[in-house]
Protein backbone atom coordinates (compact mmCIF):
# COMPACT_ATOMS: atom_id res chain seq x y z
CA UNK A 1 0.00 0.00 0.00
CA UNK A 2 1.20 3.69 -0.61
CA UNK A 3 2.40 5.58 2.34
CA UNK A 4 1.63 9.15 3.04
CA UNK A 5 -0.12 9.74 -0.89
CA UNK A 6 -2.68 12.20 0.34
CA UNK A 7 0.17 14.49 1.64
CA UNK A 8 2.51 14.65 -1.60
CA UNK A 9 3.13 17.98 -2.23
CA UNK A 10 3.43 19.02 -6.19
CA UNK A 11 5.76 21.49 -5.50
CA UNK A 12 8.32 18.89 -3.90
CA UNK A 13 8.50 16.92 -6.93
CA UNK A 14 7.09 15.55 -9.70
CA UNK A 15 4.15 13.63 -9.35
CA UNK A 16 3.81 10.30 -11.00
CA UNK A 17 0.21 10.01 -12.53
CA UNK A 18 -1.46 6.51 -14.68
CA UNK A 19 -3.90 7.37 -16.98
CA UNK A 20 -5.89 4.52 -18.40
CA UNK A 21 -8.79 3.99 -21.09
CA UNK A 22 -8.92 4.18 -24.45
CA UNK A 23 -10.84 2.33 -27.79
CA UNK A 24 -12.13 5.44 -28.94
CA UNK A 25 -11.42 9.10 -29.72
CA UNK A 26 -14.04 9.57 -27.18
CA UNK A 27 -11.80 8.42 -24.28
CA UNK A 28 -8.72 8.69 -26.18
CA UNK A 29 -8.89 12.58 -26.99
CA UNK A 30 -9.87 13.76 -23.10
CA UNK A 31 -7.35 11.37 -21.93
CA UNK A 32 -4.63 13.12 -23.94
CA UNK A 33 -5.79 16.73 -23.36
CA UNK A 34 -5.89 15.74 -18.96
CA UNK A 35 -1.95 14.80 -19.61
CA UNK A 36 -1.17 17.86 -21.22
CA UNK A 37 -2.69 19.80 -18.52
CA UNK A 38 -1.18 17.84 -16.09
CA UNK A 39 2.16 18.09 -18.09
CA UNK A 40 1.57 22.12 -18.04
CA UNK A 41 0.81 22.37 -14.72
CA UNK A 42 2.50 19.80 -12.35
CA UNK A 43 5.16 18.85 -14.49
CA UNK A 44 3.48 15.28 -14.20
CA UNK A 45 5.91 12.08 -14.69
CA UNK A 46 2.47 10.08 -16.75
CA UNK A 47 2.37 6.93 -18.07
CA UNK A 48 -1.11 5.48 -20.17
CA UNK A 49 -2.38 2.27 -19.49
CA UNK A 50 -4.71 1.00 -22.59
CA UNK A 51 -6.06 -2.13 -24.80
CA UNK A 52 -2.87 -3.07 -26.66
CA UNK A 53 -4.91 -3.61 -29.78
CA UNK A 54 -7.31 -0.43 -29.56
CA UNK A 55 -6.38 2.63 -31.17
CA UNK A 56 -4.88 4.55 -28.19
CA UNK A 57 -1.79 2.13 -28.58
CA UNK A 58 -0.73 4.46 -31.82
CA UNK A 59 -2.17 7.71 -30.67
CA UNK A 60 -1.13 7.88 -27.54
CA UNK A 61 3.30 7.45 -28.53
CA UNK A 62 2.16 9.97 -31.43
CA UNK A 63 1.11 12.67 -28.69
CA UNK A 64 4.38 11.99 -26.64
CA UNK A 65 3.71 9.37 -23.70
CA UNK A 66 4.77 6.30 -23.09
CA UNK A 67 1.81 3.36 -23.07
CA UNK A 68 1.76 -0.42 -21.79
CA UNK A 69 -1.04 -2.21 -23.67
CA UNK A 70 -3.46 -4.55 -21.37
CA UNK A 71 -4.02 -7.65 -23.42
CA UNK A 72 -8.14 -6.75 -22.00
CA UNK A 73 -11.01 -6.69 -24.06
CA UNK A 74 -14.68 -6.40 -23.60
CA UNK A 75 -17.71 -9.25 -23.40
CA UNK A 76 -19.37 -10.30 -26.64
CA UNK A 77 -23.03 -10.29 -25.25
CA UNK A 78 -24.27 -12.06 -28.65
CA UNK A 79 -21.58 -15.11 -28.14
CA UNK A 80 -21.40 -16.15 -24.62
CA UNK A 81 -18.90 -18.93 -24.80
CA UNK A 82 -16.68 -16.56 -26.42
CA UNK A 83 -16.15 -14.58 -23.36
CA UNK A 84 -13.93 -17.43 -21.79
CA UNK A 85 -11.26 -16.08 -23.22
CA UNK A 86 -12.84 -12.85 -22.60
CA UNK A 87 -12.17 -13.93 -18.31
CA UNK A 88 -8.36 -15.30 -19.64
CA UNK A 89 -7.55 -11.93 -21.04
CA UNK A 90 -8.77 -9.95 -18.09
CA UNK A 91 -7.29 -12.07 -15.42
CA UNK A 92 -3.96 -11.61 -17.20
CA UNK A 93 -4.50 -7.97 -17.57
CA UNK A 94 -5.53 -7.66 -13.90
CA UNK A 95 -1.95 -9.27 -13.48
CA UNK A 96 -0.05 -7.16 -15.58
CA UNK A 97 -2.06 -4.05 -14.22
CA UNK A 98 -0.98 -4.45 -10.50
CA UNK A 99 2.59 -4.90 -12.28
CA UNK A 100 2.32 -1.60 -13.36
CA UNK A 101 1.13 0.13 -10.62
CA UNK A 102 3.66 -2.01 -8.47
CA UNK A 103 6.67 -0.75 -10.69
CA UNK A 104 5.87 2.61 -11.39
CA UNK A 105 4.31 3.67 -8.01
CA UNK A 106 2.18 6.27 -8.97
CA UNK A 107 0.75 8.75 -6.78
CA UNK A 108 -2.99 8.73 -8.29
CA UNK A 109 -4.41 6.99 -11.59
CA UNK A 110 -7.08 8.42 -13.91
CA UNK A 111 -9.74 6.35 -15.19
CA UNK A 112 -11.67 7.73 -18.96
CA UNK A 113 -13.38 4.63 -19.71
CA UNK A 114 -12.56 1.81 -21.93
CA UNK A 115 -11.78 -1.29 -21.58
CA UNK A 116 -8.18 -1.08 -19.60
CA UNK A 117 -9.78 0.75 -16.95
CA UNK A 118 -11.13 -1.33 -15.31
CA UNK A 119 -8.18 -3.58 -13.88
CA UNK A 120 -5.84 -0.48 -13.85
CA UNK A 121 -7.93 1.52 -11.24
CA UNK A 122 -8.68 -1.91 -9.33
CA UNK A 123 -5.18 -2.46 -9.24
CA UNK A 124 -4.89 1.07 -7.93
CA UNK A 125 -7.30 1.01 -5.66
CA UNK A 126 -6.32 -2.49 -3.64
CA UNK A 127 -2.66 -0.26 -3.33
CA UNK A 128 -4.19 2.54 -1.76
CA UNK A 129 -3.55 5.08 -4.40
CA UNK A 130 -6.28 7.70 -4.81
CA UNK A 131 -8.10 7.13 -8.07
CA UNK A 132 -10.14 9.69 -9.87
CA UNK A 133 -12.47 8.93 -12.91
CA UNK A 134 -13.48 10.93 -15.69
CA UNK A 135 -17.07 9.56 -16.45
CA UNK A 136 -18.19 10.83 -19.79
CA UNK A 137 -21.29 9.90 -20.52
CA UNK A 138 -24.86 10.86 -19.44
CA UNK A 139 -25.17 7.43 -18.02
CA UNK A 140 -22.29 5.58 -16.58
CA UNK A 141 -21.58 2.01 -16.87
CA UNK A 142 -21.03 -1.42 -15.11
CA UNK A 143 -17.20 -1.00 -14.55
CA UNK A 144 -17.05 2.95 -13.59
CA UNK A 145 -20.17 2.56 -11.46
CA UNK A 146 -17.88 -0.44 -9.34
CA UNK A 147 -14.99 1.88 -9.78
CA UNK A 148 -17.03 4.93 -8.24
CA UNK A 149 -17.63 3.41 -5.19
CA UNK A 150 -13.76 3.67 -3.64
CA UNK A 151 -13.22 6.49 -6.06
CA UNK A 152 -11.53 10.27 -4.69
CA UNK A 153 -13.46 12.28 -7.10
CA UNK A 154 -15.84 11.39 -10.55
CA UNK A 155 -15.59 14.02 -12.61
CA UNK A 156 -18.52 14.26 -14.84
CA UNK A 157 -20.20 16.19 -17.37
CA UNK A 158 -23.96 16.23 -16.90
CA UNK A 159 -26.46 16.77 -14.04
CA UNK A 160 -28.15 13.72 -12.34
CA UNK A 161 -25.02 11.59 -12.24
CA UNK A 162 -25.78 10.61 -8.34
CA UNK A 163 -27.57 7.92 -9.77
CA UNK A 164 -24.83 6.54 -10.46
CA UNK A 165 -21.90 7.55 -7.99
CA UNK A 166 -21.88 9.04 -4.29
CA UNK A 167 -23.07 12.28 -4.45
CA UNK A 168 -20.21 13.92 -2.21
CA UNK A 169 -17.50 12.34 -4.60
CA UNK A 170 -19.17 14.12 -7.94
CA UNK A 171 -17.06 17.29 -9.51
CA UNK A 172 -18.96 18.66 -12.43
CA UNK A 173 -15.96 19.44 -14.96
CA UNK A 174 -17.30 18.68 -18.37
CA UNK A 175 -15.43 16.89 -20.87
CA UNK A 176 -11.81 17.81 -22.22
CA UNK A 177 -12.15 18.93 -25.97
CA UNK A 178 -9.37 19.17 -28.16
CA UNK A 179 -7.48 22.36 -28.12
CA UNK A 180 -7.06 22.53 -31.99
CA UNK A 181 -10.67 22.95 -32.27
CA UNK A 182 -10.53 26.34 -30.42
CA UNK A 183 -7.49 27.63 -32.37
CA UNK A 184 -8.64 27.61 -35.85
CA UNK A 185 -7.77 30.85 -37.56
CA UNK A 186 -10.82 30.89 -40.76
CA UNK A 187 -13.71 32.32 -40.33
CA UNK A 188 -16.61 30.77 -41.80
CA UNK A 189 -16.17 31.84 -45.63
CA UNK A 190 -12.67 31.29 -45.07
CA UNK A 191 -13.79 27.60 -43.82
CA UNK A 192 -15.52 26.67 -46.86
CA UNK A 193 -13.03 27.93 -49.01
CA UNK A 194 -10.57 25.55 -47.83
CA UNK A 195 -12.77 22.82 -48.87
CA UNK A 196 -13.69 24.31 -52.19
CA UNK A 197 -16.86 25.15 -51.66
CA UNK A 198 -19.11 28.32 -51.83
CA UNK A 199 -18.37 30.59 -49.26
CA UNK A 200 -22.01 32.18 -49.29
CA UNK A 201 -24.15 29.06 -49.12
CA UNK A 202 -25.75 26.97 -46.60
CA UNK A 203 -23.80 24.22 -45.64
CA UNK A 204 -23.91 21.11 -43.83
CA UNK A 205 -21.41 18.70 -41.87
CA UNK A 206 -22.11 14.64 -41.76
CA UNK A 207 -19.45 13.17 -39.45
CA UNK A 208 -19.53 9.48 -38.42
CA UNK A 209 -15.89 8.88 -36.58
CA UNK A 210 -12.87 7.59 -37.97
CA UNK A 211 -14.58 4.06 -38.73
CA UNK A 212 -17.81 5.86 -40.33
CA UNK A 213 -21.70 5.27 -38.95
CA UNK A 214 -23.28 2.97 -41.98
CA UNK A 215 -26.68 3.71 -40.81
CA UNK A 216 -25.95 7.83 -41.43
CA UNK A 217 -24.01 6.87 -44.54
CA UNK A 218 -26.41 4.72 -46.06
CA UNK A 219 -29.11 7.86 -45.06
CA UNK A 220 -26.65 10.07 -46.93
CA UNK A 221 -25.85 7.90 -49.49
CA UNK A 222 -30.17 7.54 -50.41
CA UNK A 223 -30.54 11.68 -50.11
CA UNK A 224 -27.28 13.52 -50.86
CA UNK A 225 -28.67 14.90 -54.63
CA UNK A 226 -31.88 15.64 -52.47
CA UNK A 227 -29.67 18.21 -50.68
CA UNK A 228 -28.02 19.51 -53.30
CA UNK A 229 -30.53 19.54 -54.95
CA UNK A 230 -32.04 21.72 -52.31
CA UNK A 231 -28.80 24.03 -52.62
CA UNK A 232 -27.49 22.73 -49.87
CA UNK A 233 -23.49 22.13 -49.69
CA UNK A 234 -22.14 19.07 -47.89
CA UNK A 235 -18.91 18.44 -45.74
CA UNK A 236 -19.24 14.65 -45.64
CA UNK A 237 -16.67 12.76 -43.75
CA UNK A 238 -17.66 8.73 -44.66
CA UNK A 239 -14.90 7.17 -42.31
CA UNK A 240 -12.53 4.27 -43.56
CA UNK A 241 -15.03 1.13 -43.92
CA UNK A 242 -17.67 2.84 -46.31
CA UNK A 243 -15.51 2.46 -49.17
CA UNK A 244 -15.99 4.30 -52.28
CA UNK A 245 -19.45 4.42 -51.83
CA UNK A 246 -20.17 8.13 -50.79
CA UNK A 247 -17.68 9.33 -53.54
CA UNK A 248 -19.74 7.37 -56.43
CA UNK A 249 -23.25 8.65 -54.74
CA UNK A 250 -22.14 12.34 -54.82
CA UNK A 251 -20.65 11.94 -58.29
CA UNK A 252 -21.65 14.85 -60.72
CA UNK A 253 -22.79 16.79 -58.02
CA UNK A 254 -22.03 20.32 -57.17
CA UNK A 255 -21.26 21.47 -53.77
CA UNK A 256 -21.02 18.26 -52.55
CA UNK A 257 -17.64 16.91 -50.41
CA UNK A 258 -17.15 13.31 -49.40
CA UNK A 259 -13.93 12.47 -47.77
CA UNK A 260 -12.96 9.58 -45.91
CA UNK A 261 -11.24 11.80 -42.98
CA UNK A 262 -11.10 15.17 -42.28
CA UNK A 263 -8.00 16.43 -40.80
CA UNK A 264 -8.66 20.10 -40.01
CA UNK A 265 -12.29 19.46 -37.87
CA UNK A 266 -11.96 23.00 -36.88
CA UNK A 267 -12.40 24.25 -40.30
CA UNK A 268 -15.40 21.46 -40.90
CA UNK A 269 -17.31 22.62 -38.01
CA UNK A 270 -16.27 26.39 -38.61
CA UNK A 271 -17.79 25.73 -42.39
CA UNK A 272 -21.05 24.03 -41.19
CA UNK A 273 -24.63 25.77 -40.09
CA UNK A 274 -25.65 22.29 -38.85
CA UNK A 275 -24.04 18.70 -37.93
CA UNK A 276 -24.92 15.63 -38.10
CA UNK A 277 -23.35 13.00 -36.35
CA UNK A 278 -23.58 10.07 -33.55
CA UNK A 279 -23.80 10.94 -30.06
CA UNK A 280 -21.01 10.26 -28.20
CA UNK A 281 -19.82 12.18 -25.13
CA UNK A 282 -16.67 13.71 -26.92
CA UNK A 283 -18.36 14.58 -29.75
CA UNK A 284 -21.45 16.02 -27.81
CA UNK A 285 -18.85 18.49 -26.18
CA UNK A 286 -17.39 19.95 -28.73
CA UNK A 287 -20.39 20.81 -30.13
CA UNK A 288 -21.43 22.40 -26.87
CA UNK A 289 -18.60 24.97 -26.54
CA UNK A 290 -18.44 25.35 -29.86
CA UNK A 291 -22.52 26.17 -30.14
CA UNK A 292 -23.14 24.01 -32.67
CA UNK A 293 -26.85 22.93 -33.90
CA UNK A 294 -26.79 19.33 -34.53
CA UNK A 295 -29.01 16.37 -35.25
CA UNK A 296 -27.88 13.56 -33.26
CA UNK A 297 -28.17 9.69 -34.16
CA UNK A 298 -27.27 7.80 -31.26
CA UNK A 299 -25.43 4.44 -32.20
CA UNK A 300 -27.45 1.28 -31.24
CA UNK A 301 -24.39 -0.79 -30.56
CA UNK A 302 -22.86 0.80 -27.40
CA UNK A 303 -23.11 0.11 -23.63
CA UNK A 304 -26.10 0.34 -21.63
CA UNK A 305 -27.38 2.51 -24.80
CA UNK A 306 -25.35 5.84 -23.30
CA UNK A 307 -25.18 7.85 -26.58
CA UNK A 308 -29.26 7.43 -26.51
CA UNK A 309 -28.72 8.82 -23.16
CA UNK A 310 -26.56 11.66 -24.20
CA UNK A 311 -28.24 12.95 -26.81
CA UNK A 312 -31.72 12.78 -24.84
CA UNK A 313 -29.82 15.47 -22.08
CA UNK A 314 -29.99 17.30 -25.22
CA UNK A 315 -32.99 17.34 -27.22
CA UNK A 316 -35.06 17.54 -24.03
CA UNK A 317 -33.65 20.91 -23.80
CA UNK A 318 -34.37 21.96 -27.27
CA UNK A 319 -30.13 21.67 -28.20
CA UNK A 320 -30.18 19.40 -30.33
CA UNK A 321 -32.59 16.85 -32.35
CA UNK A 322 -32.54 12.98 -31.66
CA UNK A 323 -33.03 10.72 -34.37
CA UNK A 324 -33.20 7.11 -33.85
CA UNK A 325 -30.68 4.90 -35.72
CA UNK A 326 -33.82 2.50 -36.81
CA UNK A 327 -35.37 5.94 -38.29
CA UNK A 328 -32.47 7.36 -39.79
CA UNK A 329 -32.83 6.29 -42.92
CA UNK A 330 -35.94 7.63 -43.57
CA UNK A 331 -36.29 10.31 -41.61
CA UNK A 332 -32.49 12.20 -41.65
CA UNK A 333 -32.24 13.90 -44.66
CA UNK A 334 -35.38 15.11 -44.77
CA UNK A 335 -34.90 16.70 -41.70
CA UNK A 336 -32.07 18.06 -42.68
CA UNK A 337 -33.33 20.53 -45.46
CA UNK A 338 -36.09 21.41 -42.97
CA UNK A 339 -34.05 22.50 -40.31
CA UNK A 340 -31.08 23.78 -42.57
CA UNK A 341 -33.56 26.06 -44.01
CA UNK A 342 -35.49 27.72 -40.29
CA UNK A 343 -32.87 30.48 -39.21
CA UNK A 344 -34.72 30.70 -36.46
CA UNK A 345 -34.59 27.19 -35.17
CA UNK A 346 -31.02 27.19 -35.83
CA UNK A 347 -30.07 30.01 -34.03
CA UNK A 348 -32.47 28.84 -30.95
CA UNK A 349 -30.71 25.06 -30.83
CA UNK A 350 -27.48 27.08 -31.45
CA UNK A 351 -27.90 29.28 -28.22
CA UNK A 352 -29.24 26.26 -26.13
CA UNK A 353 -26.40 24.06 -26.70
CA UNK A 354 -24.24 26.81 -26.01
CA UNK A 355 -25.42 27.24 -22.62
CA UNK A 356 -24.48 23.95 -21.64
CA UNK A 357 -20.88 23.78 -22.66
CA UNK A 358 -18.26 23.68 -19.72
CA UNK A 359 -15.20 25.22 -20.54
CA UNK A 360 -11.77 24.57 -19.33
CA UNK A 361 -11.98 21.04 -18.34
CA UNK A 362 -9.18 19.90 -18.83
CA UNK A 363 -7.90 22.46 -16.03
CA UNK A 364 -10.46 21.90 -13.80
CA UNK A 365 -9.73 17.85 -13.30
CA UNK A 366 -6.48 18.91 -13.09
CA UNK A 367 -7.86 21.19 -10.30
CA UNK A 368 -9.19 17.84 -8.37
CA UNK A 369 -6.19 15.53 -8.72
CA UNK A 370 -4.33 18.32 -6.90
CA UNK A 371 -7.06 18.72 -4.27
CA UNK A 372 -6.72 14.90 -4.09
CA UNK A 373 -2.57 15.36 -4.16
CA UNK A 374 -2.82 18.26 -1.19
CA UNK A 375 -0.85 19.98 -4.29
CA UNK A 376 0.18 23.50 -2.84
Amino acid sequence: MKENNTATSCSDRRPRVVISGGGTGGHIFPALSIADALRRRLNADIIFVGAEDRMEMTRVPDAGYRIIGLPVAGFDRKHLLRNISVLKKLCRSMRMAKKVIKDFNPDIAIGVGGYASGPTLKAAQKAGIPTLIQEQNSYAGVTNKLLGKKAGKICVAYDGMERFFPADHIVKTGNPIRKTLLNGKKDTKEARKSFGLDPDKTTLLVVGGSLGALTINESLEKGVKRLSDSGIQVIWQTGKNFGTRGQEAARGLKGVVVTPFITDMSSAYKAADLVIGRAGAGSISELQVLGKPVILVPSPNVAEDHQTHNARALSDRGAAVLIKDSEARDLLVDKSIELIKDKDALASMSAEISKMALHDSDDHIVDEVCRLLNCK
